[in-house]
């Protein structure tokens, strides 16, 4: 055999390992987004699972105070559903829905010194903040390996085997501006 075709051959074994590097690479990439969906699916089946008890113990203290309740049990129904779908665009919406109806909760709940006063209520809150403040951390995380894996699937030469093996994009939880705005604290007790 002539040197050339070393050359030849050993310049094929490169590609083709360069390209089984790339292809390892993406399928790392695709199973750290999947592994950061999971962590936050976690977090909010542990928040579903707390919600109920919260609305009840509010609800033996504030009479006149239904529909607050009732909002964040709706908008928990609407997370609920949106993550059975996998519906990551509607998720983001019913998570704005269901984060502005807790700071109502929270907010109106000044208003009940008894409320305020009961250890389970005070468990509760304290539980679902924990839960709430881990939920937008890994939501931070998960659109971290999103962006990572949707700009490497379509950087050159990566694409080419992103598009070879039919890798997607992923999609980013986002929020509405309803729930990035501020909440209106005065609007709250004047009602």
């Amino acid at each position: 055999m002539e040197i050339g075709s070393f050359i030849v051959l050993g310049g094929i074994a490169a590609l083709v390992f360069y390209a089984i590097a790339i292809y390892n690479a993406l399928v790392s990439l695709k199973h750290a987004v999947t592994k950061a969906w999971a962590n936050i699916d976690v977090l909010l089946k542990q928040r579903h699972d707390e919600l109920p008890k919260l609305v009840e113990t509010c609800k033996q203290y504030m009479q006149y105070e239904q529909e607050t309740l009732e909002r964040v049990m709706q908008a928990r129904g609407a997370v609920s559903a949106a993550q059975q779908r996998g519906d990551i665009g509607a998720l983001g919406a019913a998570e704005g829905q269901l984060r502005l109806g807790l700071g109502n909760l929270f907010a109106v709940a000044e208003a009940y010194p008894e409320l305020k006063a009961n250890e389970t209520f005070q468990h509760l809150q304290s539980r679902i903040t924990g839960l709430e403040n881990s939920i937008a951390d890994r939501r931070e995380f998960y659109n971290e390996s999103v962006n990572n894996n949707n700009v490497r699937i379509e950087q050159f030469p990566d694409l080419i085997i992103a598009r070879l093996f039919n890798f997607k994009a992923a999609e980013l939880l986002e929020f509405s501006a309803e729930e990035t705005a501020d909440v209106d604290m005065k609007g709250l007790f004047s009602g």
